[in-house]
């Protein structure tokens, strides 16, 4: 019994749920850190992200049950290695997904309308996209946004052009760096095509130029925020965010760099929880965005 809830904690890939710290964003941005009904809403969406997500990742581990056996690590996953049976899935799934409508009912409606946008994007994806070359790293980037934009309905604040701007053109970059991550790893293996994939290794290098080129514009798009002129009715001190900028920079050169010396483990967000460097570059732009209040 104690293994079987194990297997089935694994699989709902809690580590995943860092990513919903983005339903976090526009609370921090909006300055409303200190409201203890937007901190108790913006909690309720975390949660219902997580364990929407998490039945996206179960539905999705039994559809790729072949594919996974296949892969060098994803065999080892509870369904893909029958550590846990199937029809645990199918109870799981739906169970999931019932928990997070219902914290998504406790928010206001806008909030299960991006909610639900998420699930049939990530369906979509997971189930017939993820194949298709470029459409699937835009959907990537599209679930990132979707938290943030549903992170701003959860407490009823708008979301301004830059961070929309700034969300894609990042998040379409490290989805760049999942992919050439994952091709990079076929290619040490002597293979050239990914199951289940439309690249082929050839791709490399292709995806790399268009990569990088997202994750500079991205900070890009952040130099250009700080000189709004609206930004100076935000903040006192709006100089202070130039801090963030070098910092991002420095960041996402070096997911790049990593990557490139095959030594990114496939996910860039696994990669940055575990990463010194990220939490530092983290702190450098919390203290920036701190001095600027």
């Amino acid at each position: 019994m104690t293994a079987t809830l194990y297997h089935a904690w694994r699989a709902l890939r809690v580590h995943q749920w860092a990513k919903n710290v983005l339903v976090l964003v526009p609370l921090i941005l909006a300055h409303r850190w200190h409201d203890a009904t937007a901190l108790w809403q913006a909690a309720l969406a975390f949660l219902a992200f997580g364990l929407a997500a998490s039945s996206i990742y179960v539905a999705n581990d039994i559809h790729d049950l072949e594919a996974d056996r296949a892969h060098p690590r994803k065999r080892h996953r509870p369904f893909a290695s029958g550590a846990l049976p199937v029809r645990a899935g199918w109870v799981m799934a739906p169970a999931l997904l019932a928990g997070a409508a219902a914290l998504a009912a406790l928010l206001p409606a806008k909030f299960s309308l991006a909610l639900g946008g998420y699930v049939v994007i990530a369906t979509l994806y997971s189930f017939w996209l993820k194949s298709v070359v470029l459409v699937d790293v835009v959907l990537l980037a599209a679930l990132y946004t979707t938290r943030i934009v549903a992170g701003a309905m959860a407490i009823d604040v708008p979301v301004s052009f830059w961070l929309l701007a700034f969300s894609i053109f990042i998040f379409f970059s490290l989805a760049m760096v999942k992919r050439y991550s994952e091709l990079h790893n076929l290619k040490q293996r002597n293979r050239t095509h990914a199951a289940g994939r439309g690249y082929i290794t050839d791709d490399l290098a292709s995806l790399s130029v268009m990569g990088v080129a997202s994750g500079y514009i991205a900070v890009l798009v952040m130099a250009l925020y700080i000189n709004d002129p609206r930004v100076s009715m935000l903040y006192r001190t709006p100089g202070w965010l130039w801090v963030i900028c070098p910092a991002i920079l420095f960041w996402l050169s070096r997911v790049w760099l990593v990557t490139h010396r095959g030594e990114m483990n496939e996910d860039p967000v696994w990669f940055a929880v575990k990463d010194p460097y990220s939490y530092g570059v983290a702190l450098v732009s919390a203290a920036g965005l701190w001095l600027a209040l």
